[in-house]
């Protein structure tokens, strides 16, 4: 009995101590496959991520592409003016003339003006060193003071004194008045065109000035309604679609402006010149007048 009993004891520690062995090998099994699927999982996940690297990679080549059509169809203003409506390009063209016509006139009455001065002063200079009436009709009609308003007034009047002389009429004493007067009225007819002689170029700038907004503004008005037609047409109301052509029609506005600005400004100022050589000629009329009534006191 006691043999037997021994003989359990240790098949039972047996047993026990088989357990006890196989329990590791079991868990070694156990973590193989999950050591398996961990890695497989970065395998996985290299491979989900390549292509995804390879769509990053390819987007900004074709953003640089994209770019680069875009760049190819900047919008410039040559460019707009070339893929204009021809009514639109004709109200272009004739603006950009009336612009340079309008430089044109500046540059051509700042010289005239410039030596409309000078040659004004020299005379005056001279005018005023005169003692006889012959004297200064010399000076009057010499070819160094041709063409100038000044000297043309002084011409009218000594004439006048010459031609009642020659025509046997009294120019002194109780026949002074008459004789004046007539002088008088022979320099305010030279004087009465001596604004039209200086307001050369004035109409046309201020045509310019006052047509050429409202003109641009006829193209551009052209111009838009032929994008909402292009609009009705394609049935798209896509923004890059008509922006061309809206722009096309904005540049008629800009170049009218760009003509009418400068006209208004150059008008301006030529007008401030003629009004001050208008007062300068309004005094030497009284100048004039004096020294043609002095020299027949003296009978000179």
């Amino acid at each position: 009995m006691l043999d037997i009993k021994k003989t359990n004891i240790l098949l039972a520690m047996a047993g026990a101590a088989v357990l006890m062995a196989g329990t590791p090998v079991l868990a070694q099994d156990t973590a193989a496959p999950a050591a398996t699927t961990a890695a497989t999982a970065p395998a996985a996940t290299d491979a989900a991520a390549a292509p995804a690297a390879t769509t990053t990679e390819a987007a900004p080549a074709a953003g640089e592409e994209a770019a680069a059509e875009g760049g190819g169809n900047k919008l410039t203003p040559a460019k707009m003016f070339m893929e204009a409506d021809i009514v639109v390009k004709v109200v272009m063209i004739g603006l950009l003339l009336a612009s340079v016509f309008t430089w044109v006139i500046l540059l051509i009455k700042l010289f005239e003006f410039g030596a409309l001065n000078r040659s004004t002063d020299r005379f005056l200079e001279a005018f005023r060193q005169t003692r006889t009436i012959a004297d200064m009709r010399r000076v009057a009609t010499s070819e160094e003071f041709e063409g100038n308003p000044l000297a043309d007034m002084a011409a009218a009047a000594t004439d006048e004194v010459e031609l009642s002389r020659q025509a046997g009429l009294s120019v002194t004493g109780d026949h002074r008045d008459s004789a004046l007067m007539r002088a008088q009225a022979a320099v305010s007819a030279v004087q009465s065109g001596l604004a039209k002689r200086l307001s050369g170029g004035q109409q046309f700038m201020a045509s310019v000035g006052s047509t050429g907004p409202f003109i641009g503004l006829f193209g551009t008005v052209y111009g838009v309604m032929n994008s909402f037609i292009g609009i009705a047409n394609t049935n798209t109301t896509n923004l890059a679609s008509v922006a061309p052509g809206i722009s096309e029609a904005l540049l008629a506005t800009g170049i009218g402006l760009f003509a009418a600005i400068p006209a208004v400004i150059f008008y301006n100022y030529f007008n401030t010149r003629i009004a001050a050589y208008g007062t300068r000629s309004d005094g030497f009329n009284a100048e004039l007048m004096n020294a043609v009534s002095r020299n027949l006191d003296k009978g000179a």
